[in-house]
C-alpha cells in the first residue's frame, strides 16, 4: 500500500459521515486486540483551547522523560500530524503499515467504521505497538459518544472551555454541550474543568460526583503576564519568572493555566514532572494555526478561529497586539457556523476583507460571506475564487497601505494559505 492509497482509503469512508456512538469503534478495537487497554491517557475534550492544551501537555511530559503519543484533529498541513510520538508525526511508511492491517478488519465488520473511528483505531494501535508511556488524547466532536471515549481508565480527564458548536449533534445550549463533554469522565478518574462558565462547571461537577471522581477547577490567576509581543509572551507562574511562552494570542496564558492545574493533579497521582520540565516544555512548545505569525514583513497572522468563542478570543488578541489598527482580513467559514455573529466581531477590526471558500463540502461560498461583511459600515469585502487569489490581493493591499494581515476562520484553510504566502513572497507565483 502506498501513502496515497492509505489516505484514499481513509477518506473513502467519509461518506459515512459523523455517526456518534461507541459500538463500531468498540468492535473494531476488539478485533485489533484492544490496543487501548495497554495505554495510559490524558483525555481532553472541550470546544476551544483543547488543541493548545494538548500541545503543551505533550511537550511538558516529553521534557519530563516520558514517551508520549499525541492525537489531535484536524490536521492543518499534512494528515500525519494527527498521530505523533515524541513530537514526531507518524511516517508515511508507518501510516501505510497500520492502515493496511486495519483495512481488512474494518471492512469485515457488518457496520464499518466512520473515518474518524478508523483514524482513532489506527492511532491506538500505533501508540500501543510503540510503547508510549502516556497518550494525550484529544476528543473530536462532543465526548460522550466520541470514538476517543473507547478508553476506560485515563489518568486524567480534562474539559477545556465549552461553547456553542456542532449544535446539530450536541445540543443548542451550553449545559447540553457540557453534558456531552462530561461524558468522558470515568469512575474514580480525576477531572479538571478549564473553563469559566458556571453553568458548565455545575454540569461537570455533578457528573464527577456521580462517577466518584475528584473535581478540579483551573486557577486562571496562576499565570501572570509580563508582556505580549510577536516573539512570544513573557509569563510568571509556579515560582518561575520570565518564562517565554512561544504560543501567541492573549488566550494562550489561559490555556497555560489549565496545563499548570493538570500537572498538579498528575503529580498527586505520582506522575513526576517537576518545575524544570514544566518550564522547558512550555518554552519549547509549538502549535500551528493559533494566532501564528507566518510572516513579519508584512505582518501576516493566521488564527483558526471557527466559532463565536474562538473569534472573540482572536479579536481580543488583535486588540492587544495591534491596538487601534484596522487589519486586512482573509476569511472563510463553514455554512453551519454562526458566521453572522462571527463577522460582526471581526468587522470591527477591519475595513478590507477578502473572502474565500474553504475546501470542504460544508463551506459557505465566498460571495455569500462577502455580502455579510459588505453590510457593515466602512467595510469593503471582495469574494475570491481561490485562496491564492485572496492571499495575493491581501499582500498587494498591504504593500499599498502598510497594514497588517490576518487570515482567520476554518483550520481547513491553513495549509493552502501558508503555501500561497510562501510562494508569493518568494516570487514563484
Amino acid at each position: 500500500m502506498t501513502y496515497e492509497e492509505a489516505l484514499s482509503y481513509i477518506h473513502s469512508v467519509s461518506w459515512r459521515g459523523s455517526r456518534p456512538g461507541l459500538e463500531r469503534i468498540g468492535k473494531l478495537c476488539h478485533a485489533l486486540s484492544d490496543p487501548q487497554e495497554s495505554l495510559k491517557f490524558i483525555h481532553v475534550a472541550g470546544t476551544n483551547g483543547k488543541g493548545s492544551f494538548c500541545a503543551l501537555a505533550d511537550a511538558v511530559l516529553r521534557e519530563a522523560g516520558y514517551r508520549t503519543g499525541l492525537f489531535t484533529s484536524p490536521f492543518v498541513e499534512r494528515f500525519n500530524e494527527r498521530i505523533s510520538i515524541d513530537g514526531r508525526p507518524i511516517s508515511d511508511k508507518e501510516l501505510c503499515d497500520v492502515i493496511e492491517r486495519i483495512m481488512p478488519v474494518a471492512e469485515s465488520l457488518e457496520d464499518p467504521p466512520t473515518e474518524f473511528e478508523l483514524i482513532t483505531a489506527a492511532a491506538l494501535l500505533f501508540y500501543a505497538e510503540n510503547g508510549c508511556d502516556y497518550v494525550v488524547f484529544e476528543a473530536g466532536m462532543g465526548g460522550r459518544l466520541d470514538s476517543t471515549n473507547i478508553i476506560k481508565t485515563p489518568v486524567l480527564s480534562v474539559i477545556c472551555r465549552v461553547a456553542l458548536d456542532h449544535m446539530q449533534f450536541l445540543g443548542d445550549a451550553v449545559e447540553k454541550i457540557a453534558g456531552e463533554k462530561a461524558g468522558i469522565i470515568k469512575p474514580g478518574v480525576p477531572v479538571l474543568y478549564g473553563g469559566e462558565d458556571d453553568i458548565c462547571a455545575d454540569v461537570i461537577r455533578r457528573r464527577a460526583a456521580e462517577m466518584g471522581s475528584d473535581f478540579y477547577l483551573a486557577d486562571h490567576s496562576a499565570v501572570t503576564v509580563r508582556s505580549y509581543d510577536l516573539c512570544g509572551t513573557s509569563v510568571d507562574f509556579s515560582g518561575m519568572t520570565g518564562v517565554n511562552l512561544p504560543l501567541l494570542g492573549t488566550y494562550q496564558p489561559y490555556n497555560l493555566s489549565n496545563l499548570i492545574a493538570a500537572v498538579a493533579v498528575l503529580e498527586k497521582q505520582g506522575i513526576t514532572i517537576g518545575k524544570k520540565a514544566l518550564r522547558k516544555g512550555v518554552e519549547s512548545c509549538s502549535w500551528k494555526a493559533r494566532f501564528e505569525l507566518l510572516n513579519t514583513d508584512p505582518v501576516f497572522i493566521f488564527d483558526g478561529a471557527h466559532n463565536v468563542n474562538g473569534v472573540t478570543a482572536a479579536c481580543e488578541s488583535i486588540d492587544r497586539y495591534f491596538p487601534n489598527e484596522k487589519l486586512i482580513l482573509i476569511t472563510g467559514v463553514m455554512a453551519d457556523k454562526e458566521y453572522a455573529a462571527m463577522s460582526e466581531l471581526a468587522a470591527r477590526r477591519t475595513d478590507c476583507v477578502f473572502t474565500l471558500t474553504p475546501d470542504n463540502p460544508r463551506a459557505l461560498p465566498a460571495a455569500e460571506l462577502a455580502k455579510v461583511y459588505s453590510s457593515y459600515p466602512d467595510v469593503s469585502a471582495f469574494p475570491c475564487g481561490s485562496i491564492a487569489e485572496a492571499v495575493e490581493r491581501a499582500l498587494t493591499s498591504a504593500a499599498k497601505t502598510g497594514k497588517k494581515i490576518i487570515a482567520m476562520g476554518s483550520l481547513y484553510m491553513y495549509g493552502d494559505v501558508k503555501k500561497a504566502l510562501v510562494s508569493l513572497l518568494s516570487g514563484n507565483s
